[in-house]
Order: structure tokens, then C-alpha cells, then sequence
């Protein structure tokens, strides 16, 4: 995991851990020996819980699912772990798992504790002690689509992961499984929303090949190398991690990818500075990523569709917590404006 000092805080309300059982875990795992155990909370990210463990000079990053999760196969600690477990040795970005706990007697929720790495994260606005610098923000991009097309040209095998996943019938099973949770999650009607998984359902394209994705990969799931901001150093949140078809993996990335001509409509969900002077298109960055592959750069029309309704679920998701009362972090209580204007913009690009 890797973050800034800055962005640790005091747990929010409601998601503090049990220092006692969790620092008797460590203990029995061999991660701490001696010394009293504090705890702070990484307040980014609206899915899994993540926070700073620290005891004495040493520092370790613990994952947990949210409070008030109620879709269990989305915030599966043992896929994470075990995806970091085969990909660490092989795909230098991924940390170093450490230990993972399955009893949820101790903090209420299976979690995994990890090696904690240090780095830049760059979210929707320009870090302000970096010059505004259109060349490097470029390069940036092409970092991070570079390191998208690495990891989708690792052999699952390598990596022990041949059987992580279903790669037959996987885009299918995607719509099919996205629309379900949407109506699992659906709390106002958004007429959009329905016309584009009927799209998306009705215009199944064939498989495009089998890779290890990742299915979250975006600028705030990245951190660059703090001595060289021009490569990527570590890649995390693998919740959603599996083993299918790489090209859906790449529509995710294209559904967070937010061009300037955009920035007004989907101001919501911005999740990095790609709508700045210097940032690659979406068709640059399907370039890169079809160079980098050595494959002929595709239409990614469907990709991108599917990858903006997938992000309204997920968005949907986590504001149906807050409407039922199952979370009140006050950042969810809006959500439903960005799950509109992403619909909106899925049904503009299928009108194009």
C-alpha cells in the first residue's frame, strides 16, 4: 500500500478497530514482537476500509471491508490477499501480503494486513508541490497505461492464478452481474440506467483473450515513485481482481478517464487530473495500451459503455448504504448525482 503521511487521520465514527484482538493477531502472526500498537485510517476510497498500522519505527497497511457491507463477493479479503500472494514475485507494483484472518470474532470482518510502501497518489486535482507541468502529467498517463498492459501480459500460471477466475462467458457474465446488483442496490429510478444494460446485454462482443485483471485500475489506485514520478511503483485495492478478458479491464480504466469537453458533466467523478493540459485522450491511451500489448488498437466503444455503468453500480452501491442507514459518512449522502451523470454519459455514447 502506498500513501502520504498526510493523508492518515483518526478513524472516522463508527470504523475504529480493536487494538486489543488485533494486536494479540499480530503477535501470534510474528508481525510485532514487542511495543503498544497505534492505529490511523487512509479517509480516500469509498469501498474496502484501509488504515496505517504502526508500532514503534515499523508501519504495516490493514484492508477490511466496509461497515455495513451487505455483498459479501464484493469486498472478498481472501481474493485480495490471494491475488498479492501470486502477483508480488512477478508484478513489482503489487505489495507484499502479509498475514490474513478469517475470524471475524476480532474485528468484526475477515481482513489482511500488509507491507506498507510510500508514494505519490495523484487524485483529481494536481498535487500542489509539484509544478503544473503538462509533459509530466503526459508521461504519467503513459506510465499508467503502461503498467495496465504489463500486468495483462503476465501468464496467470506464473502467477499461480490459473483457476482465480472463469474466463468462458466472462463479459456476459459481467453485464449480467453488474445489471443484477444495480437492481440489488437501486433506490430512485434512472431511466438510463436500464436503457444501457439492455445496450450492453443486446451488443455482447466475443472474448477478446484471457489476462489477469485488476477491474479497478485508475490515478487513485496508483502511486508513483516518489524519487521518479514518471513510474509507477505500486498498484492497490485487488478487491475486484480476477482472471477474464483484458479489454473489459480496460473500459474501467476508460470509464474513470474524464476528457476536459467533460469536466462540467461528470465533475462527480473525477478520480484523477485526466481532464488537465497534458493528460492523454482516450484514444491515445488505447494506442499505448495496444502498442505496449503489440495488438491492433480495437473500437472500445462497448468497453467503455460497460465501464461507465459499472462504475454508476458501484457508485449505487455504496449510496444505497448511506440511504438505508448502513453507513453515515457524510461523503455518501450526493452520491446519487454522480450515479445520474454517469448513466447520462453512457447513453450519449451509445447515441453517438
Amino acid at each position: 500500500m502506498s500513501t502520504g503521511e498526510a493523508e492518515v487521520v483518526a478513524a472516522r465514527p463508527g470504523e475504529e478497530l480493536d487494538l486489543h484482538g488485533l494486536a494479540a493477531f499480530l503477535r501470534e502472526q510474528g508481525i510485532i514482537r514487542s511495543g503498544d500498537l497505534s492505529v490511523m485510517q487512509f479517509p480516500h476510497g469509498h469501498s474496502n476500509l484501509t488504515y496505517l498500522l504502526r508500532c514503534g519505527t515499523e508501519e504495516w497497511v490493514l484492508r477490511r471491508p466496509p461497515f455495513g457491507n451487505q455483498v459479501k463477493s464484493a469486498h472478498d479479503m481472501g481474493r485480495e490477499f490471494r491475488v498479492l500472494s501470486g502477483l508480488s514475485p512477478i508484478f513489482p507494483a503489487a505489495p507484499r501480503p502479509l498475514a490474513l484472518c478469517t475470524d471475524e470474532s476480532i474485528l468484526g470482518a475477515p481482513f489482511y494486513v500488509m507491507e506498507r510502501r510510500r508514494g505519490l497518489i495523484v487524485r483529481r486535482e494536481w498535487p500542489t508541490h509539484l509544478p503544473r507541468d503538462p509533459e509530466l502529467l503526459r508521461e504519467m498517463c503513459g506510465a499508467l497505461i503502461d503498467a495496465l498492459a504489463d500486468l495483462h501480459a503476465i501468464d496467470p500460471r506464473e502467477a499461480g492464478l490459473e483457476t482465480f477466475g472463469k474466463p468462458a462467458g466472462y463479459v456476459r457474465r459481467q453485464v449480467e452481474g453488474w445489471t443484477k446488483r444495480y437492481g440489488d442496490a437501486e433506490t430512485d429510478q434512472i431511466p438510463e440506467m436500464g436503457d444501457v444494460s439492455a445496450w450492453l446485454a443486446a451488443k455482447l462482443p466475443a472474448e477478446s483473450g484471457v489476462a489477469i485483471i485488476h477491474n479497478d485500475f485508475k490515478f487513485d489506485n496508483i502511486a508513483f515513485d516518489p524519487d521518479n514520478t514518471r513510474r509507477v511503483a505500486t498498484v492497490f485495492d485487488w478487491e475486484m481482481a480476477t482472471i477474464g478478458d483484458p479489454l473489459m479491464d480496460l473500459g474501467s480504466t476508460l470509464g474513470y478517464w474524464v476528457e476536459a469537453s467533460e469536466a462540467e458533466e461528470l465533475a462527480a467523478s473525477f478520480v484523477g487530473p485526466t481532464w488537465l493540459p497534458g493528460a492523454m485522450t482516450r484514444q491515445e491511451l488505447i494506442d499505448r495500451y495496444a502498442e505496449r500489448r503489440g495488438i491492433q488498437s480495437s473500437d472500445m466503444q462497448y468497453y467503455r459503455v460497460f465501464g461507465l455503468f459499472k462504475i454508476a453500480v458501484i457508485v449505487q452501491q455504496i449510496y444505497a448504504r448511506f440511504k438505508r442507514g448502513l453507513t453515515h459518512d457524510p461523503r455518501f449522502e450526493a452520491l446519487d448525482a454522480s450515479v445520474r451523470s454517469l448513466a447520462r454519459q453512457a447513453a450519449r455514447e451509445i447515441a453517438a
